[in-house]
């Protein structure tokens, strides 16, 4: 499968205090659903969508992440030799489906931030960028339905979802006017607002953790300046470059979870179990037995 968009740029040097202390000395974009990391949803969505040249973005600690993806040898032939086959090629699969790049951030200064310094790797390209906490179980992949639209309309794309106004101040959110001449869930954006109050919020589309950019978004996070707490934000960033050039919005169709926090974490281990064949009968069950009474 071929795409247009052939970069995907993972964002990972952030700290993961959300967590603490599962990851005082582990990137939490390592920890697992089920059994495998959550970054690992969103590069498979990537080369499931077409996308194999990977660019992570990491920071001090983050080794972990690196080793995950690199070809481990001695680990193959342990399971070999173990009879353990079926292992051996799950853990080879991935690291030979894709080619990887890395980018130190540095200091976690923003998404814009984090997006600006892949400048040199990305060159002068489209290019999509994941947030690992956004694991979208969706058919085609969430990446792969924007591309058709980014096809479509030659302009960045934006995944977008409703959300409840009493959360939009958590997220980028846009105003749009619907396009369906150029598909269902299409929107010509016409101001970005990074987490604005609920009564200033000028939708209730929210920006999640999927983009396909074009190089140009570069000058205009370089001309972007630093918000209070002294980040570039992408979603600032955009809103400059929406002054020289369209931009566009897609709904996902999908399931989004957000495991960027405890809740929406446990909630996507409970999803992605019960949709495992060997495990979602039994798992079931065992939910089903539990005495949710709360005691006091």
């Amino acid at each position: 499968m071929s795409s247009s968009v052939r970069k995907a740029v993972f964002p990972a040097a952030g700290l993961g205090t959300r967590f603490l202390p599962a990851t005082k000395a582990q990137p939490k974009e390592m920890l697992p659903l089920v059994d495998k990391p959550t970054i690992q949803y969103g590069v498979e969505e990537a080369v499931a969508s077409g996308v194999p040249n990977i660019v992570l973005v990491t920071g001090r600690g983050k080794n972990a992440i690196e080793d995950h993806f690199d070809v481990s040898k001695e680990l193959e032939s342990f399971l070999e030799s173990r009879g353990k086959r079926d292992l051996a090629e799950e853990i080879r699969k991935i690291s030979n489906s894709i080619n990887v790049s890395y980018v130190r951030q540095g200091e976690p200064l923003g998404l814009g931030h984090a997006v600006l310094v892949t400048e040199t790797i990305v060159g002068d390209e489209p290019f999509a960028v994941i947030l690992a906490d956004d694991v979208i179980d969706a058919t085609p992949p969430a990446l792969a339905q924007m591309i058709a639209v980014f096809e479509r309309t030659g302009g960045p794309v934006l995944a977008v979802e409703r959300v409840p106004m009493d959360q939009v101040s958590n997220y980028g959110v846009i105003a749009g006017v619907p396009a369906p001449e150029l598909g269902k869930g299409v929107y010509r954006v016409t101001d970005l607002v990074e987490k604005p109050p609920r009564e200033e919020a000028p939708s209730d589309l929210a920006i999640i953790g999927r983009y396909i950019l074009t190089p140009d978004v570069f000058p205009a996070l370089t001309e972007t300046a630093k918000d209070k707490s002294g980040e570039i934000q992408l979603t600032n960033g955009l809103r400059r470059l929406l002054q020289t050039r369209p931009i566009f919005a897609y709904e996902i169709e999908g399931v989004r979870h957000d495991t960027g926090n405890k809740l929406g974490f446990l909630k996507a281990m409970v999803y992605f179990a019960l949709k495992r064949p060997e495990l979602a009968e039994p798992f079931r069950e065992y939910l089903e037995g539990l005495d949710l009474t709360v005691k006091k």
